[in-house]
């Protein structure tokens, strides 16, 4: 937005302190005269030996020594103003300047304005908690997109390659290339989804009603079941009625997100996935435990990245798109909630989310 120039704060901040200064060295004066004047005749007396000056006699005599004061004061407010209003926006600056830094993409900037808390200082700290969340953002959305980019440009590259050795061998089986190309274009399309999904998610267009857990995960877990049984894995629901504030679907396609990467990774047979719901001081409470391999902790803390899948434990005919538990964590987070991932002891990982309660 084009303004016109204007006058600047501290030029303002400089002619109030003069102004105020001159009016009250002005009203000090008048107070000053008029108290005088009480005990002053209006005509000079003159007797022998005696003169007592009247009223006009002291106003010449007084007028110039008051307006050489109010000049003064004029000077002095004009002076020290620029320089008082000078000291005190000088933080305000550095402010500007920053933000004119970040306006230019330098978010790694701050101010980190010294001194003890006030208004200014105040500001400065919450602009540079903003910059740290915006950077962080940033540096998040261009890793999600360079992520993105490159998965949504695997499954492009295999189909070309298919297309191409397909062209220069006429007499290869169509049926393999087709059924193939099909499900490329399947991991192509889950992708997508997965992504849209992911987006909505963070931009929290979503509707809020009240969601019971309970439901949702026998509705995942029954959605789920035939995977399951074709890997194995035993399903185990159980828990108390816990009903949480947000998106029905969102919350069920975050349990289902739980519930499939916990039957994927999982042993191979005679697994099993353990699903409770309860409510606490609060807080609605999803569980999620399966078991399955040893975890460390660091490998445990990048799963909720985004096409993070955990080397060597992905089954070859599930692989998903590496977007399950970061779809999840981000359902959680729009709801207000938390997504906590630990491993177990004997093995595999337990997911816990903790939605608010519903009213």
């Amino acid at each position: 937005m084009t303004r016109k120039p204007g006058v600047s704060v501290r030029l303002k901040l400089t002619l109030s302190y003069a102004v105020l200064l001159i009016v009250a060295g002005a009203l000090l004066l008048a107070v000053v005269w008029v108290f005088i004047l009480r005990y002053v005749p209006v005509n000079a007396i003159s007797i022998p030996g005696f003169f007592m000056p009247g009223r006009y006699d002291l106003w010449r005599a007084f007028a110039p020594p008051a307006a050489g004061a109010l000049v003064f004061l004029l000077l002095f407010g004009l002076l020290g103003g620029w320089v008082l209003a000078g000291r005190m926006l000088a933080p305000l600056t550095r402010i500007t300047d920053a933000t004119r830094k970040a306006a230019n993409g330098s978010l790694s900037h701050r101010i980190e304005l010294e001194g003890r808390a006030d208004e200014f200082r105040e500001l400065a700290d919450s602009f540079d908690a903003m910059l740290a969340r915006i950077e962080a953002h940033d540096a998040e959305q261009r890793r999600f997109a360079a992520n993105a980019s490159h998965e949504l440009r695997t499954p492009l590259a295999v189909t070309q390659t298919l297309l191409d050795v397909a062209r220069s061998d006429p007499n290869r089986d169509t049926a393999e290339l087709l059924e193939r190309l099909r499900n490329v274009n399947v991991r192509a399309i889950e992708l997508t989804e997965a992504l849209l999904l992911l987006s909505r998610a963070e931009q929290r267009s979503f509707a809020r009603g009240k969601v019971d857990l309970s439901l949702v995960a026998e509705d995942a877990s029954e959605a789920l079941f035939p995977l399951a049984e074709k890997n194995g894995i035993a399903i185990d629901t159980s828990g108390e009625a816990a009903f949480a504030l947000g998106s029905y679907s969102l919350v069920l396609q975050l349990t289902t997100n739980l519930v499939h990467n916990a039957i994927v990774h999982n042993v191979p047979e005679h697994g099993t996935v353990q699903v409770q719901t309860a409510t606490d001081a609060g807080s609605a409470v999803l569980t999620v435990e399966n078991t399955g391999e040893m975890l460390s902790p660091q490998l445990v803390a990048t799963l909720t990245e985004p096409f993070q899948r955990g080397s060597g434990r992905i089954r070859s005919d599930h692989a998903g798109v590496g977007l399950g538990l970061a779809i999840a964590k981000s359902i959680a987070e729009a709801h207000d909630g938390t997504l906590t991932l630990s491993p177990v002891e004997t093995g595999g990982l337990r997911v816990t989310v903790e939605l608010p309660a519903a009213p």
